[in-house]
């Protein structure tokens, strides 16, 4: 009986065993349409809101935004960056669109109406991507950490680390907010994924390869574009370089 009690004293002290994390789902697509894309953009943001499409693209000397027809793929209006810039990522707050530079630390607040520069911020470490939900922007630096700022000062006011099976997920570039979820590119792959931004934890994997033919492939850069249409529950993806744009379902 002593030896029976001392067993179950033992078992009582050990740590519980968790259960393992399930794996993230990886989920395929289907293509609903496909639109044109300028194979001059080297893109590195997209947005779609109120009807109208929006892009950013990058490197020095080629960094522009532009109001882009959905249906076309024409440039209804742009705003060439300063050629000391490599414009990074886009989104909008109000009647203003917040743009990052990728290595100077300075971003651009502009008139959503005209683009026109209304005032600078700045930040350290680079500048990804950006989204928003409805009280703060998100925003990547290529690595696993996403910030949240304030949508008026534009001052940071904290992080959260990005994992799966409890290991950090860098590389983090363009993002969006797709019903309570970060969506995000994992830079240089074809995979997006589905983050939860308020733990941090990866939800699940997109697996977009096969979208261009080997032959436009060729051509292109990698995968880097989400931008949604929270009206029409329509979401669209593209790269740089790429030919198309295109709209997609996520397949179960």
């Amino acid at each position: 009986m002593v030896r029976l009690a001392l067993a179950f004293s033992v078992l009582a002290a050990l740590p519980a065993c968790s259960a393992p994390e399930p794996p993230p789902h990886t989920q395929g697509y289907e293509i609903v349409r496909t639109y044109p894309h300028d194979r001059q953009a080297f893109t590195e943001g997209l947005l779609f809101r109120d009807g109208q499409l929006y892009e950013s693209t990058g490197l020095e000397g080629r960094s522009w935004v532009r109001r882009v027809a959905l249906e076309t793929g024409a440039v209804q209006q742009q705003a060439d960056m300063d050629p000391k810039y490599f414009g990074e990522g886009i989104v909008d707050w109000g009647d203003k669109l917040v743009q990052l530079t990728w290595k100077d630390g300075v971003g651009l607040v502009r008139d959503r109406a005209t683009f026109a520069v209304k005032s600078t911020f700045n930040y350290a470490g680079e500048g990804w991507a950006l989204t928003r939900d409805d009280r703060r922007i998100i925003m990547s630096d290529g690595t696993s950490e996403l910030r949240f700022l304030d949508p008026e000062t534009l001052k940071e006011t904290g992080r959260i680390k990005v994992t799966e099976y409890g290991q950090p997920v860098d590389q983090i570039n363009e993002l969006e907010f797709i019903k309570g979820e970060v969506w995000a590119n994992i830079w240089q792959t074809d995979q997006i994924i589905r983050i939860d931004p308020k733990t941090g934890n990866v939800l699940g994997r997109l697996d977009m390869s096969g979208l261009l033919t080997p032959q436009e492939a060729s051509r292109a850069d990698v995968l880097n574009g989400i931008a949604y249409d929270a009206k029409g529950d329509r979401i669209f993806v593209t790269g740089k370089f790429w030919p198309w744009l295109f709209e997609i379902k996520v397949a179960k």
